[in-house]
């Protein structure tokens, strides 16, 4: 039983979300606030996944997503908002968060999104090696990290995963739409293809010389991307 924790402090909303949740076999801990929040991700048993409400009594959501983005923990994320100002969803994004959903939504649609995240979460692969090298990129998969010329790469949860999608398809050209498939819901239904636009703006920034001139993250006009490690 996967085991999630939700921080929000709308009494009426954990109900419905408690009920939902575990009907659907999910072990489900609640934290009103960011220090109770921050005091269940101190216990000795890590969470699965990590729904975070945008405004709490004592803080951010975003908040505890950084801290937890900063001790190296990729947890996957997502923001429960009731904004869905550009604004709102980049400084999330930015900040170590995986996808978002703008209240109020479907509980099947959370459902669906806490699934298609838990099975992308875990990029590695039994069939493929643990450090790959591309271009100017490394992967070191058993770490969960990347390194640009053996510096290592502040990425995201999710711009990892991005990177990993990439690399391990060298020279393909992936659809916009496999891509959310394989980053997001199967069916690539619940995420904003502007996500997806924002999520490859900064890993140009990340990776490329001149973000503007991509020469290994390349667009393919029409159709999608390309990785090419050997341009």
């Amino acid at each position: 039983m996967c085991r999630l924790l939700l921080l929000e402090d709308d009494r009426g909303l954990i109900d419905g979300l408690k009920y939902s949740l575990e009907k659907n076999g999910f072990d489900l801990d609640v934290a009103r606030n960011v220090q109770e929040a921050e005091q269940a991700l101190r216990g000795r048993h890590p969470y699965d996944l990590l729904l975070l409400d945008v405004t709490l009594p004592d803080g951010t959501g975003f908040m505890v997503c950084e801290k937890v983005r900063a001790s190296g923990d990729l947890t996957p994320i997502i923001f429960l908002t009731a904004a869905d100002e550009e604004t709102s969803i980049i400084r999330g994004l930015d900040g170590g968060g995986d996808d978002y959903i703008t209240k109020p939504f479907k509980l099947g649609e959370l459902c669906s999104r806490i699934r298609a995240l838990l099975r992308r979460s875990a990029v590695q692969r039994a069939d493929s090696p643990v450090r790959i090298r591309s271009g100017p990129v490394t992967l070191d998969r058993a770490a969960g990290r990347a390194y640009l010329n053996d510096r290592s790469l502040d990425l995201t949860g999710a711009e990892y995963r991005l990177l990993s999608l990439f690399i391990l398809h060298d020279g393909q050209t992936l659809t916009r739409n496999y891509i959310l498939d394989e980053l997001w819901d199967g069916h690539g239904n619940f995420v904003d293809d502007n996500t997806l636009s924002v999520y490859i703006r900064r890993l140009r920034e990340k990776i490329e010389e001149e973000s503007s001139r991509p020469v290994h993250l390349v667009t393919v006009r029409g159709v999608g991307y390309r990785w090419e490690g050997e341009p």
